[in-house]
């Protein structure tokens, strides 16, 4: 499945041949798929350990960030996150970093491995609430931790905008298109955020949390790692049900303007990602549009 341009074809043969040159005493372990994502494709080696390839070349620079950062976030997190275990040089083969990590057991979340809603959304507010205390150690929202999701809606509203257009188009009446620019606008006049610049993993969308006996037990993709204004971290609730959209926002106690922030960037994310994977991703496409119902559900009950 090709999603962009210039992307690197990637095989079981092009992963032992990384392998053979940079780890030879791992070449021999079994080698399986074990999924794909807008930006990476991942094997699983052995029983222990995940090889993580980017798509294209300029998406190296984001596994380069779980190398760096990773193993500092770590020891200050209560629950497991992707532990590097090698960094991957650029061959002629594979043009761009890549990276090994530890396998972490754990099914995605959902409502086949959920046992309670309400439970599992204080604890993502946990996680978020405790990542978002840890000290910047130094980091600045500056080079490859600055992420548009961190800053302030106002810079995004140009290809936002291109992205309510396509909608109307493809999606067409399935879909209030307008209502959600309405919302969008709503939250472009609100504003500023002013709160101080904190961690963010930047994609905690439920194919990111990994789940055992029901419970949340992981975190996984850092890819999207950046430092800014915490509200974009919350956008991802309305992939999940109202309960554990509600038990979030209580336990964070998030005030309506940064809710309504929050929404504006699950809306961007939404919209872009219905317009730009339309022909080549339906999966993802049917996530963008369930959470944009959700948002319109949730929005005319508030």
């Amino acid at each position: 499945m090709t999603l962009h341009e210039n992307e690197i074809p990637v095989d079981e043969t092009l992963v032992r041949s990384l392998l053979e040159a940079q780890r030879p005493e791992w070449a021999g372990l079994s080698l399986a798929p074990a999924g794909e994502g807008t930006e990476n494709t991942m094997y699983r080696l052995g029983d222990d350990l995940l090889v993580r390839l980017p798509r294209t070349a300029d998406k190296g620079e984001s596994l380069r960030k779980e190398q760096e950062w990773l193993p500092r976030l770590a020891p200050l997190l209560s629950r497991p996150v992707p532990e590097p275990v090698h960094a991957g040089t650029p061959t002629a083969a594979f043009p761009t970093i890549w990276s090994v990590h530890r396998w972490i057991d754990g099914d995605q979340a959902g409502p086949d491995t959920v046992t309670d809603w309400s439970a599992f959304g204080a604890d993502l507010a946990a996680v978020v609430g405790e990542l978002h205390s840890v000290d910047l150690m130094g980091a600045t929202r500056a080079d490859d931790l600055s992420w548009y999701r961190g800053g302030s809606l106002g810079p995004c509203d140009e290809w936002v905008g291109r992205g309510f257009d396509d909608c109307r188009t493809t999606v067409g009446s399935e879909l209030d298109v307008d209502a959600l620019e309405q919302l969008w606008r709503a939250a472009l006049a609100l504003p500023e955020p002013s709160a101080p610049h904190v961690w963010l993993h930047g994609d905690l969308k439920p194919t990111n949390l990994l789940v055992r006996e029901g419970k949340l037990h992981a975190v996984i993709d850092f890819g999207a790692l950046s430092v800014g204004f915490p509200d974009a971290e919350h956008s991802t609730v309305w992939d999940l049900p109202a309960q554990a959209r509600q038990a979030y926002w209580d336990a964070l106690s998030l005030d309506d303007v940064t809710w309504a922030r929050a929404r504006a960037w699950a809306i961007a994310v939404g919209i872009s990602g219905i317009s730009y994977y339309w022909d080549t991703y339906p999966a993802f496409v049917a996530e963008c549009r369930a959470r944009l119902q959700a948002i319109l559900a949730d929005a005319a009950t508030r």
